[in-house]
């Protein structure tokens, strides 16, 4: 998504900013919002709200933009959440729009660009994986897809996760013997791979079967997602009775175990949403603040996952409000089908709907059932978003005494909202790589998550002091530059790093040579004999905690270092795994792809073009003279 709006939204449009004082106060944002309301039109539109650094506090659209910002200035109607908005707002930018509806779906593009404080927030931001079957290849593969859909072919989906995906995918495998590998070992198969041998792939590769009978297969596999899956049935049994007639009961076993995959399908994907077609089920849950928004995904009649939202920046905000605000920016990436089913009215269902079916470009309806089939899954939504924020509050409940208790344990001067771990992970130097995950009361916080390639020439490879040194320098100095006055939220309250007094005195010489002096440091190092739950900690100054091995406070933080730890090998795996398939030639100045491809055709290995003469480089088809200069110079450097 870019910071401007897309062409939909560029004809009849027009910004306006205007500059507030400086002193962060109530009347300062009423002045400038006034200031804006002067030359503000009557019309349709989206407004942010900028603070004195430029940064946006709050994304809204209106009707009338006149109307609506002006509600601003009336600061007894306002709820201190509002006043607080208004009070550090010191600009605004406008953007003019034809309607209402393209004004809703740009205000969930730019709440999705800005994510800003003041804005109900779709928490989980990740893609929703779909399921692609690619119509680029005589013989299609059938994949999960995440992402942008570039590629040709049809998708289905949205999925609730991976794991609904590869479930449907090994189905698919079993029912109708698609492929699943790459083009490239598609290409380079002499003889059928594991997955034929097991019966979930037709070998097309070889010539186990051929296009026309392949195209059948896929054509049987889009009725089957398509939710025909009685036809597809009716199909199988049929082939299976006439098998068995002719007495090969080898291939008529073949279609039994077939329909049985279909059966076992059929019994786990559609329960309760038979008749839905295409439809998404909606609930939202509320206590104590905190509200859960429980979703389920039906396509073709089948049940396709479900997933819990918690969405941010709830409070007080109406579940209403909340709801409408969630499904424009889930459907900002999503997208919607025919029927969006509710578990209340909302106050903009038709203009919701009518954005909707202007991003789907067909009808998409919103209905919230009383009776029948639809009411009984709303129920059932409803009665999941209920239990997943009982567990939500649960755990909140634990994880805030495990903070209390942390906060009394290292003398903390109140519970750490957010706690940032460190680990290395290198082989005898190799390959090192630094992590940091963050942590707080909502649990791991992934989108913080960061690593760091130990690319200083002073650190010594293998030298586990250095390269904490390195990371926390790095990771600071970076603070300093985007937060320097801690307004955003990105200054740890807690440093836990996976070591003992080195590592401790290494981050402590650190965080001195850049005045920072209010950072809490703990290192976890093993026990005697390494064993787990008996771990040290360890605080500047030497001195050292130990915890009870049936301590929930040991428990929570030997998992926030196995976090670190996990964190760490993954990144350090990643870098050893490009490490291996790198060549010599990445380095030559001037080798592309292309380059780089003729070479090794020629001359088989990179050692073999390495040990080339100039003589062998010029004669390779896409090398001129000059380029087999450079090649030959680089390897055989003059003295």
């Amino acid at each position: 998504m870019t910071d401007e709006p897309s062409d939909r939204f560029s004809e009849e449009k027009s910004a306006y900013t205007v500059r507030g004082a400086d002193q962060p106060d109530l009347d300062a944002g009423i002045a400038a919002i006034r200031g804006v309301v002067r030359t503000l039109p009557v019309r349709p539109g989206v407004y942010r709200m900028l603070d004195t650094k430029g940064d946006v506090l709050y994304v809204g659209k209106a009707r009338a933009l006149r109307n609506r910002v002006t509600s601003y200035t009336q600061v007894p109607r306002l709820t201190k959440r509002l006043q607080r908005m208004v009070a550090q707002t010191r600009s605004m930018q406008i953007v003019t729009t034809n309607t209402e509806a393209e004004a809703l779906l740009l205000e969930a593009q730019l709440i999705k660009r800005y994510r800003p404080p003041y804005n109900v927030l779709l928490r989980d931001d990740k893609s929703f994986p779909f399921i692609l079957l690619r119509e680029d290849h005589d013989f299609p593969r059938v994949q999960l897809h995440r992402g942008a859909r570039r590629a040709k072919g049809q998708y289905y989906g949205p999925f609730a996760s991976a794991g609904s995906v590869r479930t449907t995918l090994t189905a698919l495998q079993k029912l109708f013997l698609l492929r699943s590998c790459t083009d490239s070992f598609f290409a380079n198969r002499s003889r059928p791979c594991l997955l034929y041998q097991i019966r979930r792939c037709s070998a097309p590769c070889v010539g186990r079967i051929d296009k026309v009978g392949y195209a059948e297969l896929v054509g049987d596999a889009k009725e089957f997602l398509a939710g025909r899956s009685i036809k597809v049935q009716a199909k199988l049994g049929a082939l299976m009775s006439a098998a068995a007639a002719a007495m090969d009961y080898e291939l008529a076993a073949v279609y039994r175990d077939r329909l049985r995959a279909l059966t076992f399908i059929q019994g786990t994907q559609t329960i309760q949403a038979e008749g839905l077609g295409d439809a998404d089920v909606f609930a939202l849950a509320c206590k104590g603040g905190t509200m859960c928004i429980q979703a389920f995904f039906i396509r073709g009649g089948q049940n396709w996952g479900h997933r819990s939202f918690f969405p941010a920046h709830t409070n007080d905000v109406p579940e209403e409000e909340v709801l409408t605000s969630f499904l424009t920016q889930f459907y900002a990436e999503v997208p919607p089908p025919k029927l969006v089913l509710l578990d209340r009215t909302l106050g903009e269902a038709e203009l919701l709907s009518e954005a909707l079916s202007a991003r789907a470009e067909r009808r998409v309806g919103l209905k919230v059932p009383r009776r029948g089939d639809q009411a009984r899954m709303i129920a059932q939504a409803q009665r999941n978003a209920e239990e997943e924020l009982d567990r939500r509050l649960a755990e909140t409940s634990t994880q805030a005494q495990n903070l209390r208790a942390i906060a009394d344990l290292f003398e903390l001067e109140g519970p750490p909202q957010r706690i940032e771990v460190y680990d290395n992970s290198h082989v005898m130097g190799t390959n090192a790589v630094g992590a940091m995950i963050v942590a707080g009361p909502e649990g791991f916080r992934k989108n913080g998550y960061r690593k760091f390639n130990i690319r200083r020439e002073e650190t010594v490879p293998g030298d586990d002091f250095a390269m904490m040194r390195e990371v926390i320098s790095r990771r600071f100095a970076r603070l300093e530059k985007e937060d320097p006055d801690r307004s955003r939220g990105d200054w740890p309250d807690l440093l836990l790093i996976d070591g003992g007094k080195g590592q401790i005195s290494s981050v402590c010489e650190v965080l001195e040579d850049a005045g920072v002096h209010d950072v809490p440091v703990v290192g976890v190092s093993k026990g005697p004999d390494r064993n787990a739950g008996r771990e040290i900690f360890h605080l500047p100054g030497g001195r050292e905690v130990t915890l009870p091995l049936n301590s929930p406070v040991l428990f929570y933080l030997q998992r926030l270092r196995d976090e670190a730890h996990r964190f760490a090998i993954g990144a350090h795996r990643q870098k050893r795994a490009k490490s291996m398939a790198s060549s010599p030639l990445d380095e030559v100045p001037g080798i592309g792809p292309s380059r780089k491809r003729a070479l090794l055709m020629h001359f088989g290995t990179a050692r073999a073009v390495k040990g080339a003469a100039l003589e062998d480089l010029e004669k390779v088809p896409g090398i001129s003279r000059t380029m087999a200069r450079g090649i030959y110079d680089y390897f055989h450097p003059r003295g």
